[in-house]
């Protein structure tokens, strides 16, 4: 199936889309070349802005579109989101529980390095919800006719302008700890290279599947929603929970106005 804009197969323009999300994770990474640290204060307002995007993008650009792609093949908009938004919050849920155990069960360098390692295997486990849900949105859009790519580049957008204080929220804590700037910004790009492979993944299983559409956009959106709550949100809140519900509010309404107007 061609994009009308640029004449591409779909799995091709899922790619474009999250190579992209990722080049803005290895800019976001790429800060620790000019900071040694930046101020938590602004750290937690980018984390909380890009929980906010998150939100936004989980409901408009994911579970609303599952629950009116569900109405169209099965003649209910309830069941299927609202079990597959269950599955992929849950899912995420239980990978947290299971890394802490692992972590705490290992000790020594995995103990002294927990944050750290928890974070980076958080994000790069909810990277791989955002790689899978650009991927479904150029599915969604590729059965639809004409195809227009517009819907998927803006969530594209979207998960790669929170992608950068990501990036950075890895690179620049381990500098900090003292591994070498060449080794941080490793890290800090490496969680966002499953982007690329899930969203690739996630657009041709749909295609192929597309009655499993519902499911993928329900499955996306809670797990992105939930990494938001746990991960994002959490982290944020921890010195100033009034500077991180400033930056929800805000991202969320940028992130609605984009889904809005375009």
């Amino acid at each position: 199936m061609k994009c009308m804009i640029t004449s591409l197969p779909a799995w091709v323009v899922a790619l474009k889309l999250t190579l992209f999300t990722y080049f803005l994770t290895a800019l976001g990474a790429a800060v620790v070349f000019l900071f040694k640290n930046v101020r938590q204060n602004l750290i937690n307002f980018m984390l909380s802005f890009s929980a906010g995007i998150m939100l936004a993008s989980g409901i408009f650009s994911l579970l609303i579109p599952s629950i009116e792609y569900s109405e169209q093949l099965f003649g209910n908009g309830v069941v299927v989101p609202c079990l597959s938004f269950l599955i992929g919050s849950l899912s995420i849920i239980v990978f947290d529980i299971l890394l802490n155990k692992i972590i705490k069960k290992k000790g020594g360098v995995f103990q002294k390095n927990k944050k750290n390692i928890i974070l980076f295997s958080a994000i790069t486990l909810h990277n791989i919800p955002e790689g899978m849900c650009v991927g479904v949105s150029v599915a969604m859009s590729a059965l639809l006719s004409p195809f227009n790519v517009m819907p998927a580049f803006l969530l594209a957008l979207g998960v790669g302008i929170q992608n950068f204080p990501e990036g950075a929220s890895i690179s620049l804590p381990l500098r900090a700890s003292g591994e070498s700037r060449l080794k941080a910004f490793f890290y800090g790009q490496m969680s966002g290279i499953v982007e690329p492979i899930f969203g690739v993944v996630a657009c041709l299983f749909a295609l192929q599947f597309n009655s499993v559409l519902p499911f993928l956009l329900g499955f996306s959106s809670g797990a992105m929603i939930c990494v938001s709550a746990t991960e994002l949100i959490a982290e944020a809140a921890t010195n100033n929970k009034y500077l991180a519900g400033a930056g929800v509010t805000i991202g969320f309404c940028f992130m609605m106005l984009l889904d809005l107007l375009f």
